[in-house]
């Protein structure tokens, strides 16, 4: 049994099979910082799972979603009221999306990047060991949000806080707040998300708070996924007509001396190689 830490956390199970069978059958894990973080960002993991029996996809969302922008309906909504409404799209998306289960840890952003605050890191403890999935999707360290950053950092402390047979065979880092379309074609992961393009667009447009309260996340998400799929190779022909990039972070869980600092700025250094190297086989 996992047992959450805020009081007014929450374990919500779709299908209404019990907590601890939802926790058994799990094989892919996103977690993410905020209400929508996980339709944009680990859809390739949703759709693994979506209709499979023998795959299952848990939710896991930190934040309690009090500082989101607003706008139109939701202009005149206090942050209680903000938070209320999204924690209900939340587990609409995991109705829409069949999730095993989802989790909702509502945690103050503040809580979740402060690194002396332990229940964050206890909370996902207690979550990857009782579900032990094959593999984890989360946010990446170059993101430019502050709290999905935070998240990231969790993330990896708490798979090494497990034993090394205990811990998913690969974790991504992915895109939301900056796309990863400038990591090398060789360390990036490419995720074809192609196909049930009537799912994306229910998991991204029930979350309407967001979508009409400011901000089209529906259509940038969508957009940028079509785009990937063109613009991911110069000289050949579309393979997909939508893809997602991550950043594979999985060293991070397999040498626990390895600095996630050292390990972003070695993608950092061969990228600004590659383009000092393109321009001085042209500039004179």
């Amino acid at each position: 049994m996992i047992n959450l830490r805020k009081e007014s956390a929450e374990i919500f199970v779709p299908d209404g099979a019990s907590i601890e069978d939802a926790m058994n059958r799990v094989t892919h894990v996103g977690i993410g910082a905020h209400q929508d973080d996980l339709e944009i960002m680990a859809y390739h993991g949703i759709l693994e799972c979506f209709g499979q029996a023998d795959k299952w996809f848990l939710g896991v969302t930190c934040t309690n979603g009090a500082g989101s922008p607003r706008d139109g309906l939701y202009g005149d909504y206090t942050d209680e009221q903000m938070m209320q409404i999204r924690r209900v799209e939340q587990k609409k998306a995991a109705v829409i999306g069949e999730y095993s289960a989802q989790l909702l840890l509502d945690y103050a952003s503040s809580e979740v990047r402060d690194p002396q605050n332990p229940e964050p890191l206890a909370d996902l403890v207690d979550i990857l060991t009782a579900t032990k999935p094959q593999f984890v999707y989360t946010h990446n360290f170059a993101d430019k949000h502050t709290t999905h950053v935070g998240v990231v950092c969790r993330v990896v402390e708490a798979i090494r806080e497990l034993d090394s047979a205990d811990r998913p065979e690969k974790l991504y880092g992915c895109e939301v707040w900056r796309d990863l379309d400038w990591v090398m074609d060789s360390d990036k992961v490419q995720f074809d998300v192609e196909g049930h393009e009537n799912l994306e667009m229910a998991l991204l447009g029930v979350f309407d708070s967001q979508d009409i309260g400011g901000k089209r996340y529906d259509l940038a998400s969508l957009g940028r996924r079509r785009a990937h799929a063109t613009y991911a190779e110069s000289h050949g022909v579309d393979v997909t007509t939508s893809m997602i990039f991550a950043m594979d972070l999985t060293p991070l869980i397999e040498d626990d001396d390895l600095d996630p600092r050292d390990h972003v700025q070695a993608h950092i250094d061969r990228f600004a190689a590659e383009v000092r190297a393109n321009m001085d086989n042209i500039l004179r």
